[in-house]
């Protein structure tokens, strides 16, 4: 990075702090009546200091151009000054040279914050991939975007927690994850951040992948047990609240959960059970459907044991540009309706609390920040991107600010949200 976009970043970022210095603060002490995105922050550029290439935006971190891109949605980056902005070798329509950003920028995370601020988003669960951290240039990023996210929550008033994604842990290798907990706690006191999310008096750490049925390497369930008890008991692993990330249809144990009766003797462990839904319904009749007859008595099964429910909501979903075989907008957003009867379903099947996934995901186009409905265009199949059907850039952020006040008991919200939808099509 030359010295003189450090410069500028340095000079953005203190203004940022200025502003954000009497932001009104989201209460870190409850998941309970929240709503919390997913934040990949995952994204790199050539040139923005992390040695990673383009990565996540191409396949190999080469700088984006037509037949490398892996990503399916195009961010709006309208409000970037030009050091937060990289070239690619992708032209828009009007024959402007195509920009992406990186998450290794802490002015652009702490934008990010800026719009949650701004839409009455409460927070993020920050993501942390366990099969990056063995590696030097992926684990300084990973700490780096960390340090961006605590710095956009104070910043902001948002809230933040950590989530490890354990869907690569190999079995018998729960000592990683321990041991990469055991230094954050050492270097960063992170838990005593007073933006770190709280919920039933003690830090909140999720653990995503538990119990998953397929041919990942995954954590057996003992590997499982040995993380929890942990996380919840050992003084070295913070005595915290632990939100898990489990399949679907774990209560049943079926369909992409594994068949092992152990699973529901370890969920009774947890102090937050969330079931990842992203492709289990496409339109908003299947997800009513699916609220009414698996989150229902889901929900039943967690209050019965005194455990709390994080039901998961998500756009839409594309990922044909990682995927070539997979058709361009699989899961339609139509306009927010599909994401908005996700919401209102969870709402009516008792839950408190909601996971968006995802904020900044455009690999899958699961995203819910700034993206233009005016992407990149090219020749043949090699360019080919969704918008936000001409919608406000905004539009997600709008809708996922709505269902915190919705899920906080504000009678007006749903009301808002109609405003908002496009009607139903024939």
């Amino acid at each position: 990075m030359t010295a003189s976009r450090l410069s500028v970043l340095l000079f953005v970022a203190c203004l940022g702090w200025a502003r954000g210095a009497d932001a009104p603060r989201v209460d870190a002490s409850t998941l309970t009546g929240k709503v919390m995105a997913g934040y990949q922050g995952w994204f790199n550029a050539e040139g923005d200091g992390a040695k990673r290439g383009y990565n996540h935006w191409t396949r190999g971190g080469a700088k984006p151009a037509p037949g490398n891109v892996r990503v399916d949605l195009w961010p709006d980056l309208a409000e970037f000054p030009a050091a937060e902005r990289f070239p690619t070798d992708l032209v828009h329509a009007d024959g402007t040279r195509a920009e992406v950003f990186s998450s290794f920028l802490r002015p652009t995370v702490g934008r990010h914050f800026a719009w949650m601020r701004e839409h009455g988003i409460d927070g993020v669960f920050l993501q942390r991939f366990i099969n990056s951290l063995s590696r030097g240039n992926s684990l300084a990023a990973n700490n780096a975007v960390l340090e961006n996210v605590r710095a956009g929550a104070r910043e902001h008033g948002r809230v933040y927690a950590l989530m490890y994604d354990l869907s690569s842990l190999a079995p018998g290798q729960a000592d990683v994850l321990i041991a990469d907990w055991k230094k954050l706690l050492r270097d960063t006191r992170l838990t005593s951040d007073p933006a770190y999310l709280r919920h039933r008096g003690k830090p909140l750490l999720a653990l995503w992948g538990c119990g998953f049925k397929d041919d990942k390497p995954r954590p057996s369930l003992e590997d499982w047990r040995k993380l929890i008890a942990f996380f919840k008991d050992d003084p070295e692993g913070g005595g915290l609240a632990l939100m898990l990330g489990v399949p679907s249809f774990w209560r049943t144990l079926t369909r992409d959960s594994v068949a092992d009766p152990a699973l529901h003797e370890l969920l009774q462990l947890a102090d937050v059970i969330s079931p990842w839904t992203p492709g289990r319904y496409r339109t908003p009749e299947a997800a009513a459907a699916h609220a009414a007859a698996v989150w229902t008595p889901d929900l039943a099964w967690c209050r019965e044991r005194g455990i709390d429910f994080l039901p998961v909501a998500f756009p839409g979903f594309s990922w044909h540009n990682m995927k070539p075989e997979a058709p361009l907008d699989a899961i339609p957003r139509l306009g927010g309706r599909f994401f908005w009867s996700q919401i209102a379903a969870a709402k009516q099947a008792g839950a408190d609390m909601l996971y968006v996934a995802m904020f900044d995901e455009v690999d899958e186009a699961t995203a819910i920040f700034k993206a233009t409905n005016s992407p990149p265009v090219g020749p043949g199949d090699n360019v080919r991107f969704i918008g936000y059907e001409g919608l406000p850039s905004d539009h997600y952020l709008r809708l996922t600010g709505l269902a915190g006040r919705l899920f906080r008991g504000d009678a007006t919200a749903e009301a808002e949200a109609a405003r908002l939808l496009p009607p139903p099509g024939p």
